[in-house]
């Protein structure tokens, strides 16, 4: 009768002791890492969810759970600051309405007029960004009809000495022979009255 028990406690004692020496073997001893699915604690039905699924209620599953792991959550979004100059607001008689501005972040720089079209004809907008050394970096822009507001921006340079050493303008203009201007707008433009 002892030797029994003996017997049964010893088969326990194995028995929970498996996954402490899976763990200390490493995932090879799980045949985690091995690319075929095998492993002593897999052949257990003792390995993690990801290789052999595991009833709930059977033995291992507890300790299957105990292995699962949780996805990260995600951290907040860190993105260098984005310093913004513009003129101010303006409109034209003619229905189109912008305001221009100079971009900086991360050591680039860039231009962006924003912009309202409502003169009911499609018109082209040239958006200029003006840096030291006599950088100039320039875009064309189609400006559709419409109430929708929309936006031309230059693709990001390099940055070459401050901030304060660019200015955008952005001109919208009828495109035919004679491109009429409608509106200019700069990103150093004085307010509107101010002479």
């Amino acid at each position: 009768m002892n030797l029994r028990l003996i017997g049964i406690g010893a088969g326990v004692l194995v028995i929970l002791s498996l996954p402490l020496a899976g763990a200390i073997a490493g995932p090879d001893f799980a045949g985690e890492d091995d690319e075929k699915g095998g492993g002593l604690l897999s052949s257990l039905g003792l390995s993690g969810p990801s290789r052999t699924p595991v009833a709930p209620g059977t033995p291992g599953a507890a300790r299957s759970a105990e292995r699962e792991v949780l996805p990260s959550q995600p951290g907040p979004d860190v993105r260098p600051r984005t310093d913004t100059r513009c003129g101010p607001e303006l409109s034209s008689p003619h229905g189109v309405e912008a305001q221009t501005c100079v971009l900086e972040s991360g050591g680039q720089t860039w231009g962006r007029s924003y912009y309202r079209n409502t003169s009911g004809r499609t018109l082209d907008a040239v958006l200029t960004v003006m840096g030291p050394e006599g950088r100039t970096v320039q875009i064309r822009c189609v400006v559709g009809a419409g109430d929708e507001p929309g936006l031309c921006e230059t693709p990001q340079e390099e940055s070459a000495g401050k901030p304060i050493d660019y200015s955008a303008v952005a001109e919208f203009a009828v495109p035919d022979e004679e491109g009429q201007l409608l509106l200019r707008s700069g990103s150093n433009s004085p307010e509107p009255g101010d002479g």
